[in-house]
């Protein structure tokens, strides 16, 4: 369903994260068969217009922009994504209504990333192609009801009658699968592809990536926006400000501006912002889009063969 719905070759969508997903990293899942994504949350209009034409000559193969709704300058990113002829939109971070009948008027599919049953109806009501449920156990910006992926899919599922994409840690073949069993039609990857060849992220971060062990993230920010965070120093200021009863022009003094490009982008690993789901534990290696896709095609097979031979009673 997914695979059609886009006209891409494996149901697997390579997350569009901020400082990460430019057009190398777009480009390459696109043409490994998934649909890559680019990050215009941390774009100006004038630079999301130069990724998408770049985009456009390395690939032949569909891809799509995901535009966070939360920012000043939404409205310009949408206009250059009409005028550039973008095939696909991922929205997040808003109202799905919000432009969703102006991106499907001019011949674009529309998904909408949600995390609880009432933006999912919000999206369907919009009449979005398809959503993203978004868990737990992802990286960056997420819900602040803490609903697991395991729990999420399912209740998702039975909540909507469109497509429903599968992601928070999700990252190997063999948690596809299990997403699949979950009822999903489809899979978005961020974190491991955050540590790809062609991520723009800063060299330091991703081998921040590497070296995260289990518990080596934490959701914090609950009463700005919240988002899953590495431990670092930034870290700690934010949390023990939390536990200090700071309120949101606290949170939002010490969280300052451009605290995520300093980050992910320029590698301040510790006065920085790292945005990254709880599966980093599970990565060990910056490899290419190419080899990811690949590597997560032959672990599905795998896992799904090892499941045929289970059987129960």
């Amino acid at each position: 369903m997914i695979n059609s719905l886009f006209g891409i070759k494996y149901p697997i969508i390579q997350a569009g994260m901020i400082w990460c997903s430019g057009w190398k990293l777009a480009s390459a899942v696109s043409n490994s068969g998934g649909l890559g994504l680019i990050g215009a949350g941390s774009m100006y209009p004038e630079v999301l217009e130069e990724h998408i034409r770049k985009c456009k000559a390395a690939t032949n193969k569909p891809f799509g922009v995901n535009v966070p709704l939360l920012y000043p300058q939404t409205d310009e990113l949408i206009q250059i994504i009409l005028r550039e002829d973008v095939p696909v939109v991922f929205t997040s971070a808003g109202n799905p209504a919000k432009y969703t009948q102006l991106l499907k008027s001019h011949g674009r599919m529309v998904v909408h990333v949600i995390a609880n049953q009432k933006f999912a109806r919000k999206a369907e009501e919009a009449g979005v192609d398809a959503i993203v449920a978004e868990g737990f156990e992802a990286g960056g910006h997420n819900g602040s009801e803490e609903t697991t992926t395991f729990t999420l899919i399912p209740l998702i599922k039975e909540t909507v009658n469109i497509p429903v994409i599968a992601a928070g840690g999700i990252a190997t073949g063999r948690q596809m699968l299990a997403a699949f069993a979950l009822g999903a039609d489809g899979v978005q990857i961020g974190s491991r592809f955050a540590a790809s060849e062609e991520s723009s992220a800063h060299q330091a971060f991703k081998q921040a990536i590497l070296e995260a062990g289990d518990g080596a993230t934490d959701l914090t920010m609950k009463q700005l926006v919240p988002v899953r965070l590495l431990k670092n120093s930034f870290y700690k200021k934010v949390k023990s400000a939390e536990l200090a009863g700071a309120d949101r022009e606290v949170l939002k003094e010490i969280l300052g501006r451009a605290r995520a490009k300093k980050g992910m982008f320029e590698g301040e690993l510790e006065e920085g912002e790292l945005e990254i789901g709880q599966v980093a534990a599970l990565i060990h290696e910056v490899k290419s889009a190419a080899e990811i896709m690949q590597e997560i095609i032959e672990d599905y097979a795998k896992a799904k063969d090892e499941i045929n031979y289970l059987s129960i009673g």
